[in-house]
């Protein structure tokens, strides 16, 4: 993590009814990020841009349809090792400090996926909460990318 970075760290768990490489794919492929990666199901993607490799840059933005505001964050990968493991700086356009995100992929069952998903360097609790609640709208959609794939969220 850069020096001056937040304390506060989010952990989410959740399963999805898809192989590792499929969830992973969902994460570094611009046109599945396009369908999942926005904190409200009636939001759009504007912009997902991946060069996925250690030093490649991560660029996503999304649109709140409502009022045509725009949240833009771009990151460098730091990890990638498919389809187990990926990690990336993530910094908003709105000038916040740099933090780090994990994820990683965990097969479990017959062909679901585990993630485990880290975002650190948060820098103090209300932001924490914050990106707890558009992460999980995040993987809500996710989810129903997935589905619309042929899979679904097993818990």
């Amino acid at each position: 993590m850069p020096e001056g970075t937040g304390t506060e760290t989010l952990l989410i768990e959740r399963t999805f009814q898809a192989p590792p490489d499929a969830v992973f794919d969902a994460w570094t492929n611009t046109e599945v990020l396009r369908r999942w990666f926005h904190a409200d199901r009636d939001w759009d993607t504007t912009e997902a841009e991946v060069d996925v490799r250690v030093g490649g840059v991560v660029r996503l933005a999304m649109r709140n349809t409502d009022n045509g505001e725009v949240y833009g964050a771009t990151g460098e990968y730091t990890e990638v090792d498919p389809p187990t493991r990926l990690a990336f700086t993530w910094s908003w356009d709105d000038g916040a400090r740099d933090t780090l995100i994990e994820i990683d992929f965990e097969p479990v069952g017959e062909g679901a996926t585990r993630v485990r998903f880290t975002h650190s360097g948060l820098p103090d609790e209300p932001s924490k909460v914050n990106h707890e609640g558009g992460w999980g709208r995040c993987f809500d959609n996710l989810d129903e990318a997935l589905a619309e794939a042929g899979a679904g969220r097993a818990g």
